[in-house]
């Protein structure tokens, strides 16, 4: 599968998808929902420009690690092993779980009441929800130590979820902004098919082509975890790496429910292909 997409033979979007379900992820389950990259960085230009690497994410590095000062942090965290913290790690969250995968989809039905489900019944603060593509990556990948959240299929293929077709009540914002749909980038012209069109562009573009396999690296092979992922700022929390645990030989209730519901609350890194 590899070869094919060397030889352009299948989009990346396809490989993606590929690896994704050899890794155990699937759209049946949001603890293991597929997982996707941020490709771009530039969400305030007027126009896209698709043959400026200047225009796309670090693909080489986790959204923890996409600036030298935030960066920085997270290895100081892991060096210093923070006293509130049981393991040494850089991430005490995690780029996909149920919450992620229900928040950016939470204008579409099943999904509404499954974010509504995971946050006690109703919708969540409006500064905290999924309201602006924009300032979703400025958080992912500069603002907030508590967010490394990557993407969903769904960014490259369905403009409907940027629309609150169904006209829900999602609150206002501190500044008074009535969340509605979702704020795009100047470059898509407030059109959410010219977005997911420009976007999909973006993931099949020549720069993404070369440097995808180093993403991948991090998420699916062989920077996932041990001495590799520390060099690459790249450990997650023991309890986000489930099928390297043997819950089995915890004899516990308590410690294995306590896992059991970490996992199920906060993400689980995918299988290494």
């Amino acid at each position: 599968c590899f070869l094919s997409l060397q030889k352009r033979e299948i989009s990346n979007f396809d490989y993606l998808m590929y690896l994704n379900t050899l890794a155990g992820r699937s759209y049946n389950d949001y603890m293991q929902y597929p997982v996707f990259p941020w490709v771009l960085a530039d969400y305030h230009s007027e126009t896209l420009n698709l043959n400026n690497p200047h225009t796309f994410r670090d693909l080489s590095k986790p959204m923890g690690a996409q600036t030298m000062e935030r960066k920085q942090k997270f290895i100081q965290r892991f060096n210093e092993v923070e006293k509130n913290l049981s393991a040494q790690c850089h991430y005490c969250t995690h780029y996909s779980s149920a919450i992620i995968v229900a928040s950016y989809l939470v204008r579409m039905e099943p999904f509404t009441q499954t974010f509504c489900s995971l946050q006690g019944g109703s919708f969540d603060v409006a500064d905290r929800m999924f309201h602006s593509v924009k300032s979703t990556w400025e958080s992912a990948s500069r603002d907030n130590m508590s967010d490394v959240r990557e993407l969903i299929p769904e960014f490259f293929y369905l403009p409907e979820f940027l629309t609150n077709a169904n006209h829900f009540e999602l609150g206002c914002m501190q500044d008074g902004t009535v969340l509605g749909d979702v704020q795009l980038p100047p470059w898509a012209d407030g059109d959410p098919h010219k977005f997911i069109f420009l976007h999909r562009q973006a993931l099949e573009s020549d720069y993404v082509s070369a440097h995808l396999h180093l993403w991948i690296d991090l998420i699916f092979g062989h920077k996932q975890h041990g001495s590799a992922a520390v060099e690459a700022v790249n450990t997650y929390h023991p309890y986000f790496y489930g099928d390297k645990m043997d819950l089995n030989n915890i004899k516990d209730p308590l410690i294995k429910s306590t896992i059991l519901g970490f996992i199920s609350n906060f993400g689980q890194i995918p299988k290494q292909v």
